[in-house]
């Protein structure tokens, strides 16, 4: 993936490298012509960056290549990554966003298990388990877990285990914050089309809600061009085409 300069517009000129496609973002909201995510600006005092993707599945006791769908992909959320630190952060604005995972492993062979902690991870604020078949999983937090906090940091883990030996196989984490969403956007955002909402957010660097967005349109409208350029947009068009599972069997603790 190339490395790509972002300018942000903020009180002053703020330069960071981060493997996305991206312009100037609009302080505003205007809608840009084209889809692009104008990341925010990455925090200074994260200290562990987190990771995407799994670069290589361990073992299990046996040959993992021939449980995974494919052996070029592993387990990959679905989230930016600022290539200077190789940070995973993503900002949302619902107070129950949701979080989408590519899961490359054989039915029944792998189980899986979601996280969301408080920043200083003292508290779990959900905490699920899950099987089902392989593809683009959305996991939604519930209403009844407790809702992000405006201007709050969380960090998420999502951990596969391999069924036979309850050992991790592959395992990915980051962070997310919840923001305030502006006026002038929110005026916007009520008068675009769906298509629009999506660009509308990433030019923002809104990074769940644009997803959301790109993932309803896909299943309502498979010519959407939406998900595709947002996955590209980020370094995830690999991923584009892969099939979407509905989530899976859950198991809140």
């Amino acid at each position: 993936m190339q490395k790509i300069q972002i300018f942000l517009a903020v009180s002053l000129t703020f330069f960071s490298s981060i493997d996305v496609q991206a312009q100037p973002a609009n302080p505003n909201g205007e809608l840009n012509q084209s889809l692009i995510f104008a990341a925010p600006p990455p925090p200074k005092d994260i200290s562990e960056p987190g990771k995407r993707g799994e670069a290589g599945s361990r073992g299990c006791g046996q040959d993992i290549n021939k449980l995974l769908i494919s052996s070029q992909k592993r387990l990959t959320a679905l989230v930016p990554v600022y290539s200077n630190s190789e940070l995973v952060f993503g900002e949302a604005i619902a107070e129950h966003p949701s979080f989408l995972f590519y899961v490359p492993y054989a039915s029944g062979f792998a189980s899986g298990e979601f996280v969301l902690e408080d920043e200083a991870e003292n508290q779990t604020i959900y905490k699920t388990s899950l099987t089902g078949a392989p593809g683009v999983v959305s996991l939604r937090l519930p209403s009844k877990a407790a809702p992000l906090e405006i201007g709050k940091r969380y960090r998420w883990y999502f951990n596969i285990y391999c069924k036979k030996d309850k050992q991790i196989l592959a395992n990915a984490d980051g962070y997310v914050k919840r923001e305030q969403l502006n006026s002038i956007l929110k005026t916007q955002l009520e008068k675009a089309t769906p298509s629009q909402q999506v660009n509308l957010y990433a030019a923002n660097g809104i990074w769940y809600e644009a997803l959301s967005a790109a993932s309803e349109l896909r299943r309502t409208n498979s010519q959407d061009p939406s998900w595709t350029a947002l996955l590209k947009a980020v370094g995830l068009n690999d991923f584009a085409t892969e099939p979407k599972v509905e989530c899976c069997n859950l198991e809140s603790e």
